[in-house]
């Protein structure tokens, strides 16, 4: 491989493949045997030329970085005793200038002498003639720059303007060149003004701003690396300073117009200032409007009206339009509100990252602005975490589910009404048995709660011993555990009825949503608060926060889907506006059913502020888990604690330092580490062992099943068609729910809290129903042999 050489040109990094050299000697001697050796110690491409032909052909072909000639022998170069040492006198270098040499050797066949003479013309000629190639693509891009762009002297003399700058002010670049600012009435930048501005561009120290710098702070502000319209009148010590500031300049036709420009120093060798660059842009976009409409009316010649309506610039303001109608005084009125809403500060991050981007298209070249434009109009919508349907797969089964999932009911209007009504629900209070305590479990729950710690508990057998009431038995264990009680200052028998309430109030005919899937998610929650990282995170309030939510996270789910309920403008719907319908309705039934009654009110002995603290959180945790936020859970979960932790790790601190701590407890971290726990919690079933894989398939696709014949029965949108009893393939509806929600969840999860047991059984159940699908078959378990 050719060697290839950095050379740092000012902002630019430019590479400078292997210098090729021409040697062109008639006759090889040793002076010719130096420079080759010097060549291949240098690491140079060496080529030879025997005559002038042969050196002309060569030099055509490969265009090399150094020449050598030999001017001694004249029977073969027309150029005798040129270079040649004689009678020790000089010979002038001018003619050799003249005829196109930049240097002179004297004879010398040192092979040292012959490589120092090659390296003083690599770092002296050879880069700055590849400095000043560079310098071309420099020029073109100002040449083309939309900014307005002038260079000065250190004595404000005019040296170079672009185009841009042409047509902004209405001169040719000859009536400006070699003028000084002084002289050319373009602004009002007077010698007194530009003095100002040398003295407050050269002040090394910090120090507040001179009255006369205040003075003229109406129409300039001086900032520093980045500038910002309204700092401080301090003047801060940086590397590079830089003037930014508005004022009116004069056209050569003499109107003005107000800029935005921006003055920024070259240093030169010494640290002293060589150049000032001027970059201007209008203050507004109201002369590119007007520009923009001229240009349209010269090209058409068919539009003699007014050319606001041929504004190019998406969603602008026609504010000529706006403020020509009317009184003098509503006109002004009218340009001192447009005025206020142009000077607003309020801005939002994606305000802010909308604005970067914005700057950033005025320089970038047209592939790079037109691939910013797309960027802007996505950041522009809402919904940026949700993937569009129909780029990953055209499988039906995934978009009817990701569909069916993913909104609530908006896609499908409907005229027909499906009352849920408030009799439908079961909010029990206290009408319940006697609560049974820990010492009091029949043998056969005990049994089956032993391992309920580890991720392969059985809850299907927990259902079948607690006659469908398995919520109360684990939640009472796993509270223990946790040590709820204590924490809450709320008693053993109040948490007793707390949780007979909220189990009561899930509906046992769902086959899918009860309170089997409450706690299986209770259990799911319990275990991953076990992990070390987890551990490590949250508080025990969070912890506490944490086992509520799964606990009541489904509380009255009528088993039908969000879009079901705004399809058919149910009570709950319409009270929550067509959003987060179910997940809204589960945390405030939740606390309804908690505080109604002081025998299962487990907060009543809180503190005040505690108490805000702790149902903040949980209803955070249960807003959580609505899908239509899935993805944007997932992608900031990913970008602000994944990948953080995983440059930490590649940089060696894998540890309990104070930087993997700070990504683990802030605050914002802490609420998605949260989130993303109720949810990896809710839908882990694709992550259980394969027969309790299997159940949960059955149990959702059989809830599916009986919305889809509901919404037929009464004549309403059918949101998941795919999901008909007669036609539906639980495989395939299977695979495409792991693929597009469990998959990287789960390796996002896992990364974070090492979850292999999971993984593996992912893995299992993946190749389970890709089995059953590769065979065809619709069921859930294969046909016996």
């Amino acid at each position: 491989m050719a060697p290839v050489t950095d050379v740092q040109f000012g902002p630019m990094r430019l590479h400078q493949d292997q210098l090729q050299v021409l040697l062109v000697f008639a006759e090889e001697d040793e002076q010719s045997n130096g420079f080759r050796w010097g060549c291949e110690k240098a690491g140079f491409r060496c080529n030879i030329a025997r005559t002038p032909q042969s050196a002309l052909e060569s030099f055509l072909d490969k265009h090399h970085d150094i020449i050598i000639i030999d001017h001694r022998h004249s029977r073969y170069f027309d150029a005798e005793a040129l270079c040649r040492h004689t009678d020790r006198e000089e010979s002038s270098i001018l003619p050799l200038i003249s005829a196109g040499f930049t240097r002179r050797y004297i004879e010398n066949s040192s092979r040292m002498a012959c490589y120092n003479e090659l390296i003083q013309l690599e770092f002296g000629q050879v880069q700055a003639q590849f400095k000043l190639r560079a310098c071309n693509s420099l020029f073109t891009a100002l040449e083309k720059s939309q900014e307005a762009i002038e260079i000065t002297s250190e004595d404000h003399v005019i040296q170079y303007v672009n185009p841009a700058f042409e047509t902004m002010m209405g001169y040719q670049i000859g009536e400006l060149i070699e003028k000084e600012l002084t002289e050319v009435p373009i602004n009002e930048k007077k010698a007194d003004f530009l003095d100002t501005i040398n003295s407050c561009i050269k002040i090394g120290k910090e120090r507040r701003c001179s009255p006369e710098v205040k003075a003229i702070r109406s129409a300039w502000q001086f900032c520093t690396d980045l500038p910002v319209l309204g700092q401080v009148n301090t003047v801060r010590e940086k590397v590079r300073q830089e003037w930014q500031g508005m004022y009116y300049a004069k056209k050569k036709n003499g109107d003005s117009i107000q800029q935005n420009v921006k003055i920024l120093p070259v240093i030169g060798q010494g640290g002293k200032i060589r150049h000032y660059v001027s970059i201007s842009r209008l203050c507004n976009d109201n002369n590119k409007v007007e520009k923009t409409c001229e240009c349209i009316q010269a090209e058409s010649q068919t539009d003699t009206q007014t050319c606001r309506h041929k504004d190019m610039r998406k969603g602008s303001l026609d504010v000529r339009s706006t403020t020509s109608r009317g009184s003098d005084g509503s006109s002004q009125r009218r340009r001192s509100s447009m005025a206020r809403v142009h000077s607003m500060t309020i801005e939002a991050p994606i305000t802010k990252v909308i604005n970067i981007i914005n700057a950033a298209q005025e320089s970038s070249p047209m592939p790079v602005a037109e691939a910013l434009d797309r960027a802007l109009e996505i950041l522009r919508t809402t919904e940026l975490y949700s993937p569009q349907l129909g780029t990953k797969d055209e499988d039906p089964h995934t978009s009817d589910l990701v569909g069916g999932l993913m909104t609530d009911g908006l896609r499908r209007l409907s005229g027909n009404e499906y009352i849920l009504s408030a009799k439908q629900t079961h909010q029990v209070t206290g009408s319940l048995s006697s609560p049974i305590s820990l010492n009091d479990i029949p043998p056969r729950i005990t049994q089956a709660m032993e391992n309920e710690e580890q991720w392969d508990f059985d809850i299907f057998e927990l259902e079948a011993a607690t006659h469908k009431r398995p919520l109360v038995y684990l939640g009472l264990k796993i509270f223990a555990r946790f040590g709820i009680c204590e924490f809450l200052n709320c008693s053993e028998s109040t948490l007793r009825s707390w949780l007979q309430v909220i189990e009561a109030n899930y509906h046992s005919s769902n086959s899918y949503h009860n309170s089997t899937h409450s706690a299986d998610v209770l259990h799911a929650t319990a275990y991953f608060l076990s992990k070390e990282r987890v551990k490590q995170t949250l508080d025990p309030i969070d912890e506490v926060a944490a086992l509520i939510a799964a606990t009541v996270h489904d509380v009255d789910h009528p088993g039908r889907t969000n879009s079901f309920l705004c399809n058919a403008g149910s009570e709950l719907a319409i009270l929550y506006n067509d959003t987060a319908v179910l997940e809204s309705h589960h945390a405030a039934l939740a606390f309804q059913l908690t505080t109604r009654d002081g025998k299962c009110n487990i907060f009543k002995n809180m503190e005040r502020n505690e108490y805000r603290t702790l149902r903040q959180v949980i209803i955070d945790m249960v807003l959580a888990t609505e899908m239509t936020k899935h993805f944007e859970h997932v992608n900031k979960f990913v970008n602000s604690i994944n990948k953080p932790l995983a440059a930490l790790e590649e940089n060696g601190n894998n540890g309990d330092g104070e930087s993997i701590k700070t990504v683990l407890r802030s605050p914002e971290n802490r609420i998605l580490i949260k989130r993303m726990l109720i949810k990896c919690a809710d839908i882990s079933n694709p992550c259980r062992p394969i027969e309790q894989c299997i159940e949960w398939a059955g149990r959702i696709s059989e809830e599916y099943f009986a919305q889809t014949d509901e919404e037929r029965r009464q004549g309403l949108p059918v949101v998941m068609p795919v999901f008909d009893r007669n036609t539906c393939s639980i495989p395939k509806s299977q695979l495409s729910f792991i693929d597009y929600f469990i998959i990287d969840m789960f390796d996002a999860w896992d990364a974070f809290a090492d979850l292999p047991n999971l993984m593996e059984h992912l893995n299992n159940n993946i190749k389970y129903w890709k089995g059953l699908d590769g065979r065809n078959l619709r069921v859930l378990r294969p046909p016996p042999e």
